[in-house]
């Protein structure tokens, strides 16, 4: 695939890049998935590569029939390679692939990292391969309930102009939505997603020990109304969604909150202060917090500071 054969309009079906044959480098929860999901679209997966167990059984149920190889095999079989490997191991593997001559010129090399854009694949672009960076922001379970989720799913897309409508092409193959995101601003873009889908997994996860310390006997049914009106409310209003004895100013209530998680569950100080000042802040500044009863909290949490350090 060249860019004189990119596609005038992604969303034409009449101008859907020529099918073509797909190999995956690492079959993790990714990769095997996005594979899937170009074979439904009528691209044809021929080659994976997997060390574990796991991605050994999770390519047998996402690919049936596509045969296990290594890396290099796999780049050998495929016009279309995706490179779905942790963020740190993505740089060696690119380098190690383009100077072994596993890369072909005319190749496209797709990458799943948001973290990264095109430049850590310049390596294999001296070789003559198509770069492109197409981060799903979704998370996986790297089993087919997957490949129904990317419906609507926006990717973070990067990637050279001249293929700038191949890579939206294959995203909305896929069932995505492409968002264009530029190189510098690939880590952001990450660290914005890492913020608000990690994070939240370990909040709720903490949440629902703290219930169930609490004596509550479904956490899950308890907490699944009530979060999912609070994202709901914060992806349509923001800061103005923000609700609590925080974003009121109830400083009493904040300090009994955590005089409890002192003594019932100390390790979830850290992170309860930690949000607690930072929607405080929000609040204040978006002038949901009255002045008078912000300094009245952040004295609570001041105090609790001095707190900490007469333990240690």
């Amino acid at each position: 695939m060249n860019a004189s054969a990119v596609p005038t309009d992604p969303r034409d079906p009449r101008d859907r890049p020529a099918r073509l044959t797909v190999g995956v480098v690492g079959s993790g929860r990714v990769g095997p998935v996005l594979a899937a999901a170009l074979q439904l679209a009528g691209h044809r997966p021929v080659a994976a590569s997997g060390v574990s167990d796991a991605s050994v059984r999770r390519a047998a149920v996402l690919l049936p029939d596509v045969p296990l190889v290594t890396p290099a095999d796999v780049l050998a079989r495929a016009e279309l390679v995706l490179l779905t490997v942790p963020d740190d191991a993505l740089p060696g593997l690119v380098e190690g692939l383009a100077e072994t001559g596993a890369v072909r010129p005319g190749q496209l090399l797709v990458h799943t990292s948001g973290r990264y854009g095109t430049k850590v694949l310049a390596p294999a672009l001296h070789a003559g391969a198509l770069p492109l960076a197409l981060h799903p922001a979704m998370t996986f379970t790297g089993t087919s309930v997957d490949v129904q989720r990317l419906a609507g799913c926006s990717f973070g897309v990067t990637a050279p102009e001249e293929l700038r409508l191949a890579a939206e092409a294959l995203v909305i193959e896929m069932g995505g939505e492409p968002e264009w995101i530029e190189e510098d601003a690939r880590p952001l873009y990450h660290a914005a997603l890492a913020l608000g889908a990690n994070h939240l997994v370990t909040l709720v996860a903490q949440s629902m020990e703290l219930l169930g310390k609490a004596g509550v006997a479904a956490p899950d049914r308890m907490l699944g109304p009530l979060l999912g009106a609070a994202l709901d409310n914060a992806l349509r209003s923001g800061d103005a969604a923000l609700t609590g004895p925080v974003a009121r100013g109830d400083a009493g209530t904040v300090a009994a909150h955590v005089a409890e998680l002192r003594e019932h569950a100390p390790a979830a100080v850290p992170g309860y202060l930690a949000m607690a000042r930072t929607t405080a802040d929000r609040a204040l500044a978006h002038g949901l917090l009255k002045p008078a009863l912000a300094e009245d909290l952040l004295d609570v949490l001041a105090d609790d500071d001095h707190h900490r350090g007469s333990d240690r």
